[in-house]
């Protein structure tokens, strides 16, 4: 699951940002590890905020034994972060200036809380209850106070404590129904617009029932992810975001390599979207499904000179959750 989350964030985050015709005519289509900049050119995985999120939240969680909100606020703002999005910029400049750790998130459904959520299952593996729940809700509010967020962020959290034990693929109409079911009433009644696709100025209300709806609908279409993409938008903003990665996950999980690949060539915000996919996909399937040089190109590094740290830290948390 973790290294599924940096795989796909090290995959899209080369070529993060460019809508997917135009990523196609520069690059084609993405199978691997673009060269790289920050890898001296090389055909190697570097990390975004997605990774250095989701790891120091693991390496908070093994040094605590569990979530300690105001510990982890801190060092989401004592540690670099890579082209961090506006919303964490501005819980740390919330923190900085005093604000409680309750009240510093900034009121922001993007997806810089869900993209890092993941690890938070890892103390709760050998007793599963109702504490994992809240430490997602938590966790997420942390940077990301928004009802769409948190509603998200333990939901997504359901979903993958589901396939970390599961013994068969679920069906495609298991995501989006699970998804519902946990995040609809978390929500709650809100109202919110979409910013990009086909519904700019047409809907406005719950973030989860405009999510069920056109999963639902592309499924049944049998339309295609830039299709899809296109209806919704494929952005940083959850109403974006979580739309794809239900389609993605429902339409194509049953082939791993390709589900990962879909979200790092269809999607907008490709390097977060992969990231999360990536998740789902190693949570269920584990590493083995995954190519050999998506592992071993891998820097596994979350600063400038440490190489292989994610690794260490997956290799701890195994260690330390499973036993």
């Amino acid at each position: 699951m973790l290294l599924g989350l940096a795989i796909g964030d090290a995959l899209g985050n080369t070529s993060e940002g460019q809508l997917p015709g135009n990523r196609k005519k520069k690059y084609g289509w993405i199978e691997t590890y673009l060269p790289n900049r920050y890898a001296r050119g090389k055909k190697r995985g570097t990390p975004s905020d997605d990774t250095q999120l989701a790891f120091y939240l693991v390496e908070h969680l093994l040094e605590q034994g569990g979530l300690e909100p105001e510990q982890l606020a801190k060092t989401f703002v004592a540690r670099e972060v890579y082209g961090m999005g506006m919303s964490v910029n501005e819980f740390r400049e919330n923190f900085r200036a005093g604000i409680n750790w309750q009240n510093a998130g900034s009121h922001s459904a993007g997806n810089g809380a869900l993209m890092r959520i993941a690890p938070i299952i890892g103390p709760h593996l050998r007793s599963s209850s109702a504490e994992l729940w809240k430490d997602a809700a938590v966790c997420s509010a942390i940077t990301h106070n928004d009802p769409a967020s948190i509603a998200c962020c333990v939901a997504y959290v359901m979903l993958l404590s589901k396939l970390l034990v599961a013994d068969q693929l679920p069906q495609p109409d298991w995501w989006v129904d699970t998804f519902e079911e946990i995040a609809g009433p978390i929500e709650g009644k809100t109202l919110y617009e979409p910013r990009g696709g086909s519904y700019v100025g047409c809907y406005a209300g719950s973030l989860v029932d405009f999510t069920a709806r056109e999963v639902r609908k592309g499924l049944a279409d049998e339309t295609n992810t830039i299709s899809f993409g296109e209806r919704v938008y494929s952005g940083a903003y959850l109403m974006e975001t979580m739309p794809c990665v239900l389609f993605i996950l429902a339409k194509y999980g049953s082939d791993p390599e390709r589900s990962i690949l879909e979200a790092v060539n269809h999607t907008k915000d490709n390097d977060t979207i992969a990231a999360i996919v990536g998740a789902a996909i190693g949570a269920f399937y584990g590493i083995d499904a995954m190519p050999s040089q998506w592992i071993t190109n891998l820097t596994g590094r979350l600063g400038m000179n440490d190489d292989g740290h994610v690794f260490e830290l997956a290799d701890s948390a195994a260690e330390a959750w499973l036993g």
